[in-house]
């Protein structure tokens, strides 16, 4: 991962927390005062927002540290954070479904504010901006992370087009002299927090997943097993176990080169080797590689051929 990539990365997240902050608290503080279920709803919603783009400026800046003997630790760590941040949602989510139940058990008196129906357009407007915005830097810097984050502001648009016709319902329910119309905003405050405690749910799937650090699919690394190939001075690629930890990935691999030269030539292989994978893979945060002779009746170069043009399968 380039310094650039890491600058952009946490200038987007931090764009993500402070957006989904300030709709957090204009949501929360106007639904309270409008008397409207559905927009507190969506004010959680934005909360478990700035909830995933703080996970991504976590794990932009567990990336930039180079700790061998936490390597492992890194992603895990922020597993960690990110599942306690994901049972408050749980949490959370549950109480606001819960008093949505009840407001529409117990019956519903008068709508809610006008206030609340315009700051829910305006919630509506700022989450497309935000999604069109990390979606198109995602793509620019090819960030899996960024993009499927950007997909999660996608979601929470669809969560304030719920308060909007939960909020709009009861307003014109008002207007048309119908107290029925009043409890959409209470079902819609229901049906928002079943979006929160289902997204706190995936959260917890998703941070046990990247504990136990998961293993790319071949397909995945075929590209990075094409690009060791293709280095001169490595004969074969003995092993090659890319993990996800967190944001980012770490490569372990065994590569063979030829057993005539010096330990000096195999580190330098190895170096080139580490280089080419993280320019070329902005996503990969480490490589850690483990040089073996190779021993299968290569046609080794001469003693007289020159020390540093080193013989591959591929050159």
């Amino acid at each position: 991962m380039t310094e650039e990539r890491y600058k952009k990365t946490e200038f987007v997240a931090w764009i993500g927390i402070a957006g989904n902050i300030a709709l957090l608290v204009l949501q929360g503080l106007v639904g309270y005062v409008a008397h409207s279920k559905a927009l507190i709803a969506d004010a959680l919603h934005s909360a478990s927002a700035a909830a995933g783009s703080i996970a991504i400026l976590i794990g932009s800046r567990s990336g930039k540290r180079s700790l061998d003997d936490h390597r492992y630790a890194r992603g895990k760590t922020e597993s960690v954070a990110a599942m306690t941040v994901a049972v408050l949602l749980l949490v959370i989510g549950i109480e606001v479904g819960i008093t949505s139940g009840q407001a529409i058990y117990y019956g519903v008196d008068e709508p809610p504010n006008q206030l609340a129906f315009i700051v829910v357009i305006l919630s509506i407007i700022a989450k497309e901006v935000m999604f069109r915005y990390k979606y198109r830097l995602g793509k620019q810097l090819s960030s899996q992370t960024l993009m499927m984050n950007a997909w999660e502001h996608r979601s929470d648009v669809y969560s304030s087009i719920a308060a909007f016709i939960g909020v709009g319902g009861a307003l014109l329910g008002h207007s048309l002299g119908n107290d029925l119309f009043y409890y959409l905003d209470p079902a819609a405050g229901l049906f928002i927090s079943l979006l929160v405690v289902r997204k706190g749910y995936r959260l917890i799937q998703q941070s046990i997943h990247n504990t136990l650090g998961r293993i790319l699919h071949q397909e995945d690394t075929a590209e990075l097993l094409e690009t060791v190939q293709r280095v001169k001075g490595v004969i074969a690629v003995d092993e090659l176990r890319p993990r996800e930890h967190g944001h980012y990935v770490i490569v372990d691999m065994k590569i063979s080169v030829n057993p005539k030269i010096t330990v000096q030539e195999g580190h330098d292989i190895a170096k080139i080797v580490k280089h080419t994978l993280m320019k070329r893979f902005i996503h990969v945060s480490d490589v850690f590689i483990h040089v073996n002779p190779y021993d299968a009746g290569y046609p080794y170069k001469n003693a007289e051929t020159e020390a540093d043009d080193y013989p591959t399968l591929l050159h």
